[in-house]
């Protein structure tokens, strides 16, 4: 409920080499500044800020933004969190609008669940230190005191209301919302942790979102989760992320698990580089997620037939989000082992070790069609070929595409020619709708998942500005008036009349220079305050391009010749209506 004029004015004041500096130490490097990317693991600096377009971009990971955009990312800021800290930081106040009894409602709210999570987090753990039988089993899983602290670790003692004490009052019906108290037959309320280690789930700032309990003796179920809330999504939430961030960097990779107690495990053995999924199947949000914190994913799993079917899923939903340059591979532990018991018993060394041996995705993709089909018979490659057709829909890393396309050619026992014209066309990537574009961006925990927002977005080109006559001339213009908005004064053409998405983006563009420019505006701020528009992603994917090309130095003049393309395109395409109403009135 932020105007977009303020985020607009906002950023033209900020100073996002300021911002950026007190996180990632800058160098100066041409009319840039430079750094090693905070985003992902590297040894030379791809990422580069820029104070004349106020924004950050990384050749290396593709990650890019503004000083609001930053904050969110890397700070784990909320929307409303980066922009009120910038403003306090220029001395601004930050105006609402809209429907504010409503929207506060809603901040009062998520507030009210925040606190509740914290007040049962503060009492499991006081909870844990008075607890010698939590404490020795904690003690006998290897575990120490530091590293219960580090993670938050806590205890929910047996019994039907303790939270009673902990909590302003019982009866508020936030807590069932947050998932801490179950109301039963004939309206009997009761927690819903008892007798259980408690292993405080986090977002990315660290803040409380849930809990997952483990039973601490016999009993079922032995994990028990906090259901999804406001504040909590399993598929998009990951455990331990939170604490594991600064090891994932150093490493340049991420395990993933699928249990608490082996994130802990390996972190006291000094493996701090791990991740588990929340009682879900890995869904593509977790892919995407993760990639952006580092450049090679394990997904470590057991090697039984439960833990192959969860690495089968994670596969699945990796190949949509993988690109060149990123690696993925599959570690299987012996039967009888899972990270926890395998890192006590082997150690540290043992386990790294493995970890080099991991399978990595193409090979285990080949390896388990194999197992499925075996290829002694034609029918056999007929139908491993059938199963795999699917998944190469949804590979859009091409290098990777190809590859695997001779590999899997190789194991049917056809050349390449052959098999090219049998596989389907890698799926282009859709582009969100406005409102999940919105929500995505400033954190909403009310975000669409990915496949809502295939069937609510539309498909777009490319920005890139001579792709072809349907879009080029309309994509080349919003490049010229992202990189340099005051350009707009040379722009005296009608707005497009053309009804594809690039046209139609432009002539919203033109609008909101024309209403809310100002000679101050750059890049960034710009970009940013199109953020809520149908077009955002359009808008997104050009400031992209313009990053990736660096101060290409282009005058007005170049500019000029654009227009000169795009008053040729817009005089045909009004021709061609001009035909069809007369071939209509003839008719």
């Amino acid at each position: 409920m932020i105007p977009t004029d303020f985020i607009q004015s906002l950023l033209s004041r900020v100073d996002i080499v300021d911002v950026i500096e007190r996180y990632v130490p800058l160098k100066k490097g041409g009319s840039n500044f430079v750094a090693c990317c905070p985003f992902h693991s590297e040894k030379s600096a791809s990422f580069t800020v820029s104070p004349t377009k106020q924004f950050y971009h990384c050749f290396g990971c593709g990650a890019h933004g503004t000083a609001v955009g930053f904050l969110i990312e890397h700070a784990g800021m909320t929307f409303p969190e980066a922009v009120e800290q910038l403003a306090q930081q220029v001395g601004l106040t930050v105006p609402k609008t809209g429907n504010s009894e409503s929207s506060g409602a809603r901040r009062d709210a998520l507030s009210q669940f925040s606190d509740l999570l914290d007040s049962a987090a503060v009492y499991y753990k006081n909870q844990l230190k008075a607890s010698p039988r939590a404490i020795a089993y904690l003690k006998n899983r290897g575990l120490t005191g530091e590293i219960a602290a580090r993670f938050r670790l806590g205890y929910a003692p047996d019994g039907w209301q303790n939270l009673e004490g902990a909590v302003p009052d019982y009866t508020d019906k936030a807590l069932e919302t947050v998932g801490l108290v179950i109301v039963g037959e004939n309206s009997r309320r009761y927690d819903r942790f008892r007798d259980r280690i408690m292993f405080p789930i986090t977002d990315a700032a660290g803040r409380n979102i849930g809990f997952g309990g483990r039973i601490v003796d016999s009993g079922e179920p032995k994990y028990l989760n906090s259901p999804e809330t406001p504040l909590f999504v399993k598929g998009r939430e990951l455990y331990g992320l939170f604490q594991a961030r600064a090891a994932i960097r150093d490493a340049g990779m991420v395990i993933v698990v699928e249990g608490y107690m082996d994130v802990v495990a390996l972190a006291q053995q000094g493996v701090g580089y791990v991740v588990a999924t929340l009682g879900t199947a890995t869904t593509g949000d977790h892919v995407k997620k993760l990639l952006r914190q580092a450049d090679r994913i394990v997904f470590c799993f057991d090697g039984d037939a439960a833990g192959r079917r969860a690495a089968w899923r994670a596969l699945e939903n990796a190949l949509p989000a993988l690109t060149d340059g990123k690696e993925t591979a599959f570690l299987f532990l012996p039967e009888e082992h899972d990270p926890d018991t395998y890192i006590r018993e082997f150690g540290r060394a043992a386990f790294e070790g493995e970890l080099g041996r991991a399978v990595p995705l193409s090979e285990y993709f080949i390896q388990e069609l194999e197992r499925r089909h075996p290829t002694e018979t034609a029918e056999g490659r007929a139908a491993l070929v059938a199963e795999a057709k699917p998944y190469f829909e949804s590979l859009a890393a091409p290098l990777l595409r190809l590859l695997l396309s001779k590999r899997l050619a190789e194991v049917a026992g056809l050349t390449e020619s052959e098999l090219t014209p049998l596989l389907p066309a890698a799926r282009p990537p859709p582009l969100p709708s406005a409102a999940a574009a919105d929500a995505r961006y400033r954190g909403d925990p009310a975000v669409i998942d990915d496949d809502q927002r295939a069937r609510s977005g539309s498909r777009s080109s490319p920005p890139t500005p001579t792709r072809g006559p349907a879009n080029g001339p309309y994509l080349a213009i919003i490049r010229y008036l992202l990189q340099r908005p005051t350009l707009i004064e040379s722009f005296t053409e009608a707005s497009p009349r053309h009804p594809n998405r690039e046209a139609r983006a432009l002539a919203e563009l033109i609008d909101h220079l024309r209403n809310h420019g100002d000679p101050a505006l750059t890049t960034g701020p710009l970009v940013e305050a199109l953020q809520s528009s149908d077009f955002a992603a359009i808008y997104d994917r050009v400031s992209r391009l313009i990053a990736d090309m660096g101060d290409t130095g282009e005058d007005e003049a170049a500019f000029v010749d654009a227009l000169g393309h795009y008053r040729a395109f817009e005089q045909k395409f009004a021709a061609g209506l001009e035909l069809s109403k007369r071939s209509d009135d003839q008719g």
